[in-house]
């Protein structure tokens, strides 16, 4: 996230924290700021290792309900990306019209935005009546590589989210 992301990003959640009368705590600075220094998708368990790296007090448990709070502010989302994984989109906040292709075979996110897709929102929501308030759209497939070739670049790198 470039630095007036960070820093915007970082305003709105101590606001959304103000508006609750939630504490800035500690931990909840150090997970904020992981979260807000990376563009990459992320799982919790993740998001817990590297919060780790910078204070080894941060818990599971503190991830999981800020995690909540930051998805509840609307700055990260959820993305439930198959086989039981959910990774979280830090980049929603600034790119709320992007939309995600995911491989179902190693789970490889790859994000883009479309103004074909925005047009037919507007068609859409104009011809029946509706205004959008918030938009998903996650297309799943697999790559292109594994139905040529067989096999998948990704997928020997292990599990990969962004």
């Amino acid at each position: 996230m470039a630095r007036s992301g960070k820093a915007g990003a970082t305003r709105r959640f101590l606001e959304f924290l103000r508006r609750r009368r939630l504490r800035l705590t500690g931990q909840r600075r150090v997970i904020m700021d992981v979260v807000f220094g990376t563009d990459r998708h992320f799982t919790a368990d993740e998001l817990l290792a590297w919060s780790r790296r910078r204070d080894r007090s941060v818990s599971r448990a503190t991830v999981y309900r800020t995690l909540l709070l930051l998805t509840q502010s609307g700055l990260v989302r959820e993305l439930d990306v198959g086989r039981g994984c959910v990774v979280y989109d830090p980049n929603y906040a600034h790119h709320p019209h992007h939309h995600h292709l995911i491989c179902q075979d190693c789970q490889r996110i790859v994000e883009f935005e479309s103004e074909a897709f925005s047009r037919l929102e507007d068609e859409v929501s104009r011809r029946l009546g509706f205004t959008v308030v918030a938009r998903r759209l996650q297309l799943t497939g697999t790559c292109d590589a594994l139905r040529t070739r067989g096999e998948c670049p990704h997928r020997s790198r292990g599990r990969r989210v962004g």
